[in-house]
């Protein structure tokens, strides 16, 4: 059974609270593993933007936050033109390239330049964890150039591994992103600090990223 809605968002309101902010003063992301990238303000704070898994916005005070399981957090920041985005990768959204589509739609917007991205890849499933089959290996062919070095074979089984956030770094690479930091976390393995659909078989919560543009 899922959680309460009650409780979901008490601890919501606390994870908000940390940063003086409540449901009412950050915006969300309804997420669908696609790679539909919004350009937000504080207009739309305490909304849900439909079918997007890319958050970026320029204006300080703006606060943008998604939930996670598995897939990867992808932080990105304009140094130059101070602006932020944020977004929500797994497989799909590796393989559709959700990273790259937030570069550009940072390029579009804010005439961010690639090279001078800072981007940051929070935890998720790890290559140790994550076993794929079809439809994931079909589409990793069709995606990458060198899709093997992103399906690792396993001794002990018939099935490969899927690298996620080594896909999730060469598509910001790919982009043209030269400063990527990764958390080296897998999501899997660190139940105990974080949630995972994978390990713990769907019955599982969400952890949370918010990235707010300071004044």
């Amino acid at each position: 059974m899922p959680d309460e809605k009650a409780r979901v968002y008490a601890n919501r309101q606390r994870a908000y609270g940390l940063f003086g902010r409540d449901t009412d003063t950050v915006v969300h992301a309804h997420l669908v593993h696609d790679i539909s990238v919004a350009a937000v303000t504080q207009t739309n704070n305490g909304t849900w933007l439909p079918r997007v898994d890319g958050l970026i916005t320029n204006e300080p005070g703006c606060a943008i936050t998604m939930n996670y399981a598995d897939c990867g957090p992808i932080f990105l920041y304009d140094p130059v033109h101070h602006a932020i985005g944020l977004g929500h990768a797994g497989w799909q959204g590796a393989v559709k390239d959700l990273p790259g589509a937030m570069v550009r739609a940072m390029q579009a917007q804010f005439g961010s330049d690639p090279a001078q991205l800072i981007a940051g890849l929070g935890p998720s499933i790890g290559p140790c964890c994550y076993e794929v089959g079809e439809p994931v290996i079909t589409a990793v062919h069709n995606a990458f150039a060198d899709p093997d070095s992103r399906l690792i074979p396993q001794s002990s089984s018939l099935k490969p591994h899927f690298d996620l956030p080594e896909a999730n770094r060469r598509n910001l690479a790919r982009a043209g992103v030269r400063h990527i930091e990764q958390s080296g976390l897998c999501t899997a393995c660190r139940t105990d600090l974080f949630y995972s659909h994978r390990a713990e078989k769907g019955k599982t919560g969400r952890f949370g990223a918010i990235f707010i543009l300071n004044e």
